[in-house]
């Protein structure tokens, strides 16, 4: 299922945080949002899962309007992962991934063997089946995204939005979720803080700040020096990946005003750093 943004500008309080978005995310492609706190990131995902309405533009799905459809229908298409998921109440890791099934139940809403084989199978995904009996507020930090994560699969959408999915998670869990989100085969457009993790999972990126997307493409395109050094304030360094090739970045602070010391050239050659 195709996500189409279109000239989307949110306001709050009278403050407009995000400006003119366009944005696609093909069918089947995993498509990263990237920038510094405060970008307008998460803003601009909480307009797409419909928790902001928009003040001006669009965001649809196969050219359908998301916000003209009805809760439980946007909820069949598209889950979410908010950057702070929280439950009040001490929900059993089952009986919160089975909240995922709600928007496919009618009458009484009681699940039935089927929602109960698929709420199962989302946690042995994220390898989190294990929890099944505990309390949900028990759980770390960690093992909380994990079992929140298998609620947005075992809600089977057509659309994943995460934002920031990788948080809490060591760097053995931040590999197998994206990985597991990427074999999903669902359209997916997450907010990302790691910038590698962003260059090697991602079929696409777009870059915001200041609450516009000031670059877009694919990330060996997209992660150039120049652009880090304008938007994050970093000196970057490009290197290839040993196996996979993907561009990997190192940073260092820039160097002071005046300093000899300059940002590489956009254009320079991605290499793998010399031995010493």
């Amino acid at each position: 299922m195709r996500i189409d943004i279109t000239d989307l500008s949110v306001e709050v309080a009278g403050h407009r945080l995000v400006h003119d978005i366009a944005l696609k995310a093909a069918s089947g492609r995993l498509v990263g949002l990237v920038g510094p706190n405060g970008s307008g990131k998460s803003t601009l995902l909480r307009c797409v899962y419909r928790a902001l309405r928009p003040a001006a533009g669009t965001v649809r799905l196969d050219g359908t309007d998301l916000h003209a459809m009805d809760a439980r229908e946007g909820a069949r298409l598209l889950a979410a992962l908010p950057q702070e998921a929280s439950t009040e109440f001490d929900f059993t890791v089952a009986e919160v991934v089975a909240m995922g099934r709600l928007p496919h139940q009618r009458g009484t809403g009681r699940a039935s063997a089927a929602d109960t084989e698929i709420c199962a199978r989302a946690l042995a995904r994220v390898g989190a089946d294990h929890l099944a009996g505990r309390g949900f507020l028990s759980l770390s930090g960690g093992e909380k995204q994990r079992v929140l994560i298998a609620r947005a699969l075992a809600q089977e959408p057509k659309v994943l939005v995460l934002d920031e999915p990788t948080n809490h998670l060591d760097i053995a869990q931040q590999l197998e979720v994206l990985a597991l989100v990427r074999d999903s085969r669902l359209t997916v457009l997450t907010a990302l803080h790691d910038l590698n993790l962003a260059a090697v999972h991602c079929d696409e990126l777009y870059v915001i700040a200041g609450g516009r997307i000031v670059a877009s493409g694919a990330p060996h395109d997209v992660l150039t020096p120049g652009l880090l050094a304008e938007v994050f304030g970093v000196r970057a360094h490009r290197v290839r990946h040993p196996e996979s090739g993907a561009v990997q970045l190192l940073f260092d602070r820039l160097a002071p005003a005046g300093a000899q010391a300059e940002a590489p050239a956009d254009g320079a050659p991605v290499t793998a750093p010399t031995a010493p």
